[in-house]
């Protein structure tokens, strides 16, 4: 078995290290997350027509429904779906039968042959996993909303996959600026192309409060209605969270409600007097200072709130987490958080749910059934080495990795920078499973993406901060570790940018990828191959990535087109 695996690992890492020369790679090489297992078929494509149906186990039917829905608006076809217990001869087959074992729950096998394609799993997810695959072997302008010329390929191919974390998730802070449910959509949308399973929803902070909580009212209607900076703020109502559940439902994502508790806790203070320990209601903050704010916690009415608050929006979210915060209560002391945690944990477990927290509220508890979410910048922390030591599972999403709202450079105009700087090969060069000393990866869970929205108020602004960085971490959750390697992956990853730009979505363009256009390929490079430990002296012509780069001086090291920030190169275009 082992040496089967590094044989088909091999073989991906063989596959993905053609040159892109090509201003249009090749779809096999250029799929994100990697796979863990791709065998090309030479000479072998299936093309979808106008007579091309898609057959699904009838427990499966729902993920039929939605590939149905991706391609018929680009490609014009009716698409027919229907049941089928066989193994069709002709069309897109999507079946619970047959997969290798090695897919597990969450995995899949995708078979490209000229007649058909057939995928299998165990699971709908597993399934629906796959069909993002598929996706990404159609071309670009299959995400298309109106009718497209083809011709609509896919080439041929076995791909067995299977995630390395079976929970790989990313956050949207709605609370300190409102973002509407269409927004939210479309965010659960873009997680789900890339195997996404965990839909984190931070609902309340300091600046906001995003939700109805019929047994408190005021919470909503008083403390959902401002913002950072001002400005109308908003909330959820029942029906409307409800439909962002069932919509991420509907794409394979759980989602994970937050509630911040007991610092980021302004919003609810201002609602009501009485949760405060001198009884007077502070105003409403629109700024975006941290720590400063705590429930009361020697007061048993705030029990009485968390209780309510839990068991109401509990009952609205049938994924088996709730996330309780803990983060940055620096007004608390340990005593009272302590005692607050002592309160608050059974309340969660009370209610059904699995307890999720930012890692300090570890500390406070033995139930190795709750889960740390490790949010800090080191790579040392004794609370979650501890935690892990004893079983506790832990999330990785370090800030200065993970966290998708730090700026990528000095000049980004969106974003913060109190956790460092994030380019693309940043959030992509580190390893969960041996990032946190102590924390080896049979301790790590899962993998998420945050992304705080102190700077974030439309929904192209959440894209611009999301992508890329978003794809490099799903790739980090999903693909083995052994096939972990920069140079392919922002080769890959650029491919994606004529997709994207058809999706519509406001990605920053790194100068670290090498973006593709969607234009016509170049022609072959007749100069010499740039070389990473030449030296190169001014009117030096090379060429890289499918281009020609000429040296305005002395270089060694500085990649062409990624590497970029001294003007050591000057791009001439493809070949």
């Amino acid at each position: 078995m082992r040496t089967r695996v590094l044989a088909a690992v091999i073989a991906v890492t063989a596959a993905l290290s053609v040159s892109a020369q090509s201003q249009a790679a090749e779809p096999l090489q250029s799929l994100v997350p990697v796979p863990v297992s791709v065998q090309s078929k030479s000479g072998v494509t299936h093309t979808l027509t106008a007579a091309s149906k898609i057959y699904t186990a009838p427990a499966a039917r729902d993920v039929g429904t939605f590939l149905a829905g991706v391609l018929r608006p680009s490609t014009g076809y009716a698409l027919p779906v229907s049941d089928t217990t066989t193994t069709p001869s002709d069309g897109i087959s999507l079946l619970l039968t047959g997969a290798p074992a090695a897919v597990g729950q969450q995995g899949y096998q995708l078979d490209v042959a000229a007649n058909a394609i057939v995928l299998r799993a165990t699971t709908p997810e597993g399934l629906f996993a796959g069909v993002q695959t598929l996706r990404q072997l159609l071309p670009a302008k299959v995400e298309s909303t109106t009718v497209q010329a083809g011709p609509w390929t896919v080439p041929g191919a076995l791909i067995v996959d299977h995630p390395r974390f079976s929970h790989r998730g990313a956050m949207l802070d709605v609370a300190r600026h409102f973002h509407p449910v269409s927004t939210v959509k479309r965010y659960i949308d873009q997680l789900a192309l890339y195997k996404i399973n965990y839909f984190h929803l931070h609902l309340t902070d300091d600046q906001g409060w995003r939700i109805v909580v019929d047994s408190w009212p005021r919470l909503a209607t008083y403390g959902g209605s401002t913002q950072v900076g001002g400005g109308p703020g908003g909330y959820y109502t029942k029906a409307q969270y409800s439909e962002i559940v069932q919509y991420a439902a509907s794409r394979k994502i759980t989602v994970i409600p937050e509630v911040d508790l007991p610092g980021h806790t302004n919003a609810a203070l201002a609602s009501y007097a009485e949760l405060n320990c001198d009884g007077q209601a502070p105003p409403l903050r629109t700024d975006i200072e941290v720590g400063y704010s705590s429930l009361c916690v020697n007061k048993e009415i705030t029990y009485q709130f968390v209780d309510d608050v839990v068991r109401e929006i509990a009952a609205l979210t049938p994924g088996p987490y709730f996330h309780i915060g803990g983060d940055e209560a620096h007004s608390t002391s340990d005593a009272d958080y302590q005692a607050f945690m002592d309160r608050a944990l059974p309340i969660v477990k009370k209610y059904g749910k699995t307890a999720l927290g930012w890692h300090e509220f570890a500390k406070t508890t033995t139930d190795t059934a709750t889960m740390p979410q490790y949010w800090g910048t080191s790579t040392s922390n004794a609370v979650v080495q501890a935690a892990a030591a004893r079983g506790h599972k832990v999330i990785m999403s370090p800030a200065n990795k993970a966290y998708l709202d730090m700026k990528y450079n000095s000049s980004t105009p969106l974003g913060l920078s109190w956790a460092g700087l994030i380019e693309v090969q940043t959030a992509y060069e580190w390893n969960p499973g041996t990032h946190l000393s102590g924390v080896p990866e049979s301790a790590v869970h899962g993998v998420e993406a945050p992304l705080w929205s102190e700077t974030l108020v439309t929904a192209q602004d959440i894209e611009f901060m999301a992508f890329p960085r978003l794809a490099a971490i799903a790739e980090l959750a999903w693909s083995p570790w052994s096939t972990h390697n920069w140079d392919q992956f922002k080769t890959r990853l650029g491919a994606h940018g004529p997709r994207w730009t058809t999706m519509g979505i406001n990605f920053y363009r790194s100068t670290q990828v090498p973006w593709e256009t969607g234009g016509p390929g170049p022609g072959p490079c007749t100069q010499p191959a740039w070389e990473r430990d030449k030296v190169y002296t001014g009117g030096n012509v090379v060429s890289h990535n499918g281009k020609k780069w000429t040296a305005q001086w002395w270089t060694r090291g500085e990649e062409p087109g990624t590497t970029g920030q001294w003007g050591v190169w000057r791009d001439g275009g493809v070949c």
